[in-house]
């Protein structure tokens, strides 16, 4: 079976990824507009008819910009905790709120949709509810951690399941330190329930790297605080002072913000 993975966008302005079997596919997110969703999927030859659904990590707006037209227009159900559906209909960003298309998800119950099992899981970040998603397919583990605080222990359990990772590295510490935000946002992004830096993903990453993880992708980069080169360069580097060669042991990738990445395909 053939799985495929694509990131339509990933950073702070609007976050989407793609994840398909045979012929189907769901989206994680989507918080960039309708009409960019459908050119992305229809310029790698997939058509917006063969989206299942939507599961959402959190209510903030650069990860829900979209899910009220999908759901209620397109009619695709919009997975998401009880919580987050509340805070989903209480934004700002949300000109169509959701209805039948509002689908209830449980922490730490697995959904069995078609051949994916999805586990979603607590993650430490500010918005109303917030979750991982674990997808399991045809023997391959998908685990997506977009904007958390920190690695809990939940956290690391899901992580080391995975055979395909995708991880928050925002914001470069420094560059947050010395940029032009005002000090009660550099607190907020910096804190437990803020966002992952950098350096704290790669060491994370490093110290417990397995050979089951084939391929990392460093997600929610930050337009202000980060750039694609420099997270890619803090992971590669602390990896290959843990023995660990990117493009050998690894392949590494950071995620563009506001364009799609390639269609990558698994077998």
């Amino acid at each position: 079976m053939k799985i495929r993975f694509m990131s339509l966008a990933s950073g702070s302005s609007g976050n989407c990824y793609y994840l398909g079997g045979e012929g189907y596919g769901i989206l994680i997110d989507a918080g960039i507009g309708v009409r960019t969703i459908k050119k992305r999927l229809k310029d790698v030859g997939i058509p917006m008819e063969s989206i299942l659904a939507v599961f959402v990590t959190h209510d903030h707006a650069d990860h829900i910009k979209s899910v009220g037209v999908l759901g209620e227009n397109l009619f695709l159900p919009i997975y998401a905790t009880a919580k987050t559906h509340v805070g989903i209909n209480k934004s700002y960003c949300m000109t169509q709120k959701l209805g039948i298309s509002a689908k209830q998800l449980e922490k730490y119950q697995p959904l069995k949709f078609r051949d994916f099992t999805i586990e979603s899981f607590e993650v430490p970040h500010d918005g109303t509810d917030n979750v991982g998603y674990c997808v399991e397919a045809d023997g391959k583990t998908f685990c997506f951690i977009t904007d958390l605080g920190e690695i809990t222990e939940t956290v690391k359990k899901y992580i080391l399941r995975a055979n395909y990772l995708v991880i928050e590295a925002n914001y470069d510490a420094e560059m947050l330190k010395m940029g032009p935000y005002p000090p009660y946002l550099k607190e907020r992004i910096a804190s437990h329930t803020g966002h992952m830096c950098n350096s704290d993903t790669a060491e994370f990453l490093a110290t417990h790297w397995s050979p089951r993880l084939h391929n990392i992708w460093l997600c929610h980069l930050s337009k202000d605080n980060n750039h694609p080169e420099l997270a890619y360069k803090t992971v590669e580097l602390r990896l290959k002072e843990a023995g660990i060669v990117v493009g050998k042991d690894v392949e590494l990738c950071a995620l563009k913000r506001s364009a799609p990445s390639e269609l990558y395909t698994f077998e």
